[in-house]
């Protein structure tokens, strides 16, 4: 039978092998020598391992970088992550490759990221439905807040009530009558249970009394093309997934969710303005990295964001789209941390009351 391996924790530990028949017994001296030796090991191990931590923080990135998008290609979160991107990789001088995960409400591509390693080479792309709203929909098996590192607060979307070219309303107060005479039989398009779009759906519907059905998709981008064909009747979706097709009138926008008007689109009243009080929501997204990413590389990833969000042609196309961008002293870490833990606070208790289930 061949000998047995000791583990490198015990050799440590024992210095010396087991001593033989007949052998002398070492002094107080030579023992205490011996842990000198051991402590001195073991603090040359852990300074080995550091600098082979630091290391790796200074050569990153070596290789191209993963963006979990947990929705479909071509929807708002999508053409954000697509953007920052493209400007991220100038900084970092690597690509960063977009990976569509999709289902769920977004809770399979953000498990996806929460398992992968920490090693700055995986990050989450998100917002309040797949990092807030997802912990009281689903039963996930990662934490929101305890596995992910927060790297950057992101340009937020408000949210813009349109429809389907063919319901016969001109405003908000029209499209409310409509939907409330045929209460549950008018459809509501939405990126999945738990959704930013299936929450802001539910909130439309406790500060306005109308009750809507939902049909889920994979993403609000499939959602609204449905809606353009007329397949469903109304989405309260995110306004830079839909300003474009309102532009070009082939849907029909209500109100924003915002308390004042978008500078992208004057001409649509806030829901305020239109009649709706307290109907207030902005759907705000972010980066996140595994819990364990090293320090200094969350440090480059949240450098090279905020220099992509203040490139003006970034934030010109940006906006474009309908986002409001971030303040500059809340583009850190501890902001989107912050803000996660606020909305968790303030959305599980609505969305758990409201009933809100996997479909």
């Amino acid at each position: 039978m061949g000998s047995r391996r000791l583990p490198l924790t015990h050799l440590l530990r024992n210095s010396t092998y087991p001593r033989k028949r007949g052998e002398v017994k070492k002094n107080n001296n030579d023992i205490a020598g011996e842990n000198t030796m051991t402590k001195a090991v073991w603090a040359g191990l852990i300074g080995i391992l550091a600098l082979t931590g630091a290391a790796r923080a200074d050569d990153y990135p070596s290789h191209p970088i993963t963006i979990i998008v947990p929705f479909a290609a071509g929807g708002p979160s999508d053409a954000m992550a697509r953007v920052l991107a493209e400007r991220m990789r100038t900084t970092l001088g690597q690509p960063l490759v977009i990976e569509n995960v999709t289902g769920a409400g977004g809770s399979i591509g953000v498990g996806r990221a929460v398992h992968s390693p920490a090693d700055g080479y995986t990050i989450s792309f998100g917002h309040l439905g797949t990092h807030v709203a997802n912990g009281a929909v689903y039963k996930l098996n990662y934490d929101l807040v305890a596995d992910l590192e927060p790297v950057v607060l992101l340009p937020s979307n408000p949210m813009i009530v349109v429809s389907k070219n063919a319901v016969p309303a001109t405003s908000l107060k029209e499209l409310l009558d409509w939907l409330k005479s045929r209460p549950s039989a008018a459809t509501a398009g939405t990126a999945g249970a738990g959704s930013g779009s299936h929450i802001a759906g539910v909130y439309f519907e406790s500060v306005s009394g109308i009750k809507l059905q939902y049909v889920p998709y994979r993403g609000t981008a499939p959602a609204l093309n449905d809606l353009i064909a007329g397949q469903i009747d109304v989405i309260v979706d995110q306004t830079s997934n839909s300003i474009n097709q309102v532009r070009a009138g082939t849907i029909r926008a209500y109100a924003v969710t915002d308390d004042k008007r978008l500078s992208s689109a004057p001409d649509i009243p806030t829901a305020e303005e239109a009649g709706l009080k307290g109907f207030h929501m902005t759907l705000w997204s972010g980066m996140w990295v595994p819990k364990g990413t090293p320090k200094e590389i969350v440090t480059k990833l949240n450098a090279a964001a905020v220099e992509a969000l203040n490139d003006p042609a970034v934030k010109k196309q940006l906006e474009s789209q309908g986002l409001e961008m971030t303040p500059q002293d809340q583009l850190t870490p501890e902001a989107l941390g912050t803000r996660q833990k606020a909305e968790i606070a303030k959305w599980w208790p609505i969305i758990k009351a409201a009933n809100i289930k996997v479909d």
